[in-house]
């Protein structure tokens, strides 16, 4: 894939036009020659946990799909299985960004969790964010001095498998109410794959050892010495669904990232049908099935492992197809070089959260020019990052609402999608409708109604979104804000030094020296500010002005 398809030497380039070449890790991909992960399966029976809204529109749904697609292969579809959105994996945090010391609240699939590190098991702990007392948030607690999880309302206390140790308030001599299965926290079973938190959206005692029955989506390359990542989270202004169809749109790329991301030199030298250089795409989806669906792009495999994980890379297979076409037509044999052991994959975790808002991880694993990892800070590469998100942010918020007023089932009616560059995203629509309900399950919790459209400056907010979220860019946010008073400091202190300083004490080169000095860093401080404000904070993109 040449659009979404950039060169290694792209991938990594530094520290020149930094925000361009960095940001397009998001879509461009060097040569890879691992194999594809396989879906996992398991013998596992989820009958008896499947909850009852899951499948509540699948029928009235199905006749959605009748409609035409013209220009898009429509794949095979198997019938027999339904898609559980309750008894699946999901991702909630990557490990490198929670902080052992505090509990930490996120909300997945519409549950309010918290995840705190138990030192006592050695493991990430994901439980119901509320106390059995008085419905606090165990999230505002502390971990105390045993390594229990306290809640700060009253001071219970709570153990790694949610037993209330300790309530303050009961006597030592009375009755051991503490003991009471009333006293006790939900909690889900957790584990930690390839440095990702996930956890199992049921409580039930019963499904405590369900990893060994059923694993989270397993990428190697995310584990392999070998490899180097960058990674990092958001949390995005619209819903699940918007997500997944965005991250497998790669026709997009040159229109809503135009001038973000840098066309690939094998573009370059094409003729272009417009400014902004796009192209036909010949994207082709596999056969359907209830656990996703692959598909296939010039030398691109991507993979849909459903419901959260959504990754592509280069296939060898492809390549070898691929470069027999080319020397068959060619007379110039093309030999091995050591750029075609270069591998790099872009892994893209999108997690519901609750209608209308979603989180992505990201992970972009690469065995080549591993050392820049070790000198560039994670806060220099989300700057790019976080542009790209930004920059088609505010519309996808605005077409959510308009897909909320005509329904989910009637999709494919309304959306006009005649091109093969739109396989992916009728594939997941197709995936949606047939196997998951036409949307995401909310337990009953929503109604499935979006809140309203937030102004602009709300949807491009980085600091709740990602800052807060991020231990890379909330370390650079504070060390830049000390320098930046800092400057303010030293600018005001010049200024008074030479204003309390007597004449002919001081020289006048001396003096202006000093007043230079105090001009620059007020400068200096003003600039970075503006630089912390439209990095951290908010950033306005304009399409018409680019």
């Amino acid at each position: 894939m040449e659009v979404a398809g950039i060169s290694s030497a792209q991938l990594i380039h530094f520290p020149t036009t930094l925000h361009r070449t960095l940001a397009c890790n998001f879509y461009c991909v060097a040569s890879h020659r691992n194999p594809l992960p396989r879906m996992r399966s398991s013998s596992f029976n989820f009958k008896t946990a499947k909850h009852p809204n899951v499948l509540r529109k699948c029928e009235l749904i199905r006749t959605a799909l009748a409609s035409d697609v013209v220009g898009t292969e429509q794949p095979e579809m198997e019938e027999e299985e339904k898609f559980d959105w309750f008894a699946e994996w999901y991702p909630v945090m990557q490990v490198c960004d929670l902080d052992k010391r505090v509990p930490i609240a996120k909300k997945v699939l519409g549950l309010d969790l918290v995840v705190w590190w138990d030192r006592n098991e050695n493991a990430w702990k994901v439980f119901d964010d509320s106390c059995p007392h008085r419905l606090a948030p165990l999230s505002e607690g502390r971990i105390d001095q045993w390594g229990r999880l306290q809640c700060v309302y009253h001071g219970w206390c709570f153990n790694g498998s949610g037993d209330c140790k300790f309530i303050p308030q009961a006597p030592s001599d009375g009755p051991p109410v503490h003991s009471s299965k009333k006293a006790c926290v939900a909690v889900y079973p957790s584990t930690v794959q390839n440095g990702i938190v996930w956890f199992w959206p049921n409580s039930d005692p019963k499904f405590k050892d369900v990893i060994m029955e059923k694993k989270p989506p397993f990428i190697p390359e995310l584990d392999d010495p070998s490899y180097v990542k960058l990674e990092g989270n958001r949390d995005m202004a619209y819903g699940y669904e918007i997500l997944i169809e965005n991250l497998m749109d790669p026709a997009h790329v040159p229109y809503a990232h135009y001038r973000i991301i840098q066309a690939p030199p094998s573009l370059k030298n094409r003729v272009k049908v417009d400014r902004e250089g796009g192209r036909p795409l010949d994207l082709i989806v596999e056969k359907l099935k209830a656990d996703g669906y692959v598909g296939k792009l010039d030398r691109l495999r991507h993979k849909f492992i459903a419901p959260c994980v959504y990754y592509f890379f280069s296939d060898p297979e492809l390549e070898s197809k691929n470069d027999e076409s080319v020397s068959s037509t060619s007379k110039v044999q093309k030999l091995p070089t050591e750029t075609s052991q270069r591998r790099s994959f872009l892994v893209f975790f999108c997690i519901p959260v609750s209608p209308g808002k979603s989180r992505l991880i990201w992970s972009f694993p690469r065995n080549f020019s591993k050392w820049i990892n070790h000198i560039v800070p994670r806060w220099i590469f989300h700057i790019g990052q976080n542009l790209i998100l930004d920059s088609d942010m505010y519309f996808l918020r605005v077409e959510e609402h308009k897909l909320e007023e005509i329904g989910p089932s009637n999709w494919h009616k309304a959306c006009y999608v005649p091109v093969k560059s739109d396989a992916l995203v009728v594939g997941f629509r197709r995936w949606l409708n047939k196997y998951a309900g036409g949307q995401v399950d909310w337990g009953g919790k929503y109604s499935g109604s979006l809140p309203p459209l937030p102004p602009r400056e709300q949807v491009f907010e980085r600091y709740w979104s990602h800052v807060v979220n991020c231990r890379s860019c909330n370390g650079a946010y504070k060390a830049l804000r000390i320098a930046e008073v800092g400057l303010q400091v030293i600018s005001l202190a010049a200024i008074g030094a030479v204003a309390l300083t007597k004449q002919g004490v001081i020289c006048a080169t001396a003096r202006a020296a000093i007043v230079t000095i105090a001009i620059l860093c007020f400068a200096a401080s003003k600039w970075l500010y503006h630089f912390i404000h439209k990095t951290f904070h908010f950033r306005d993109y304009n399409h018409a002005l680019v």
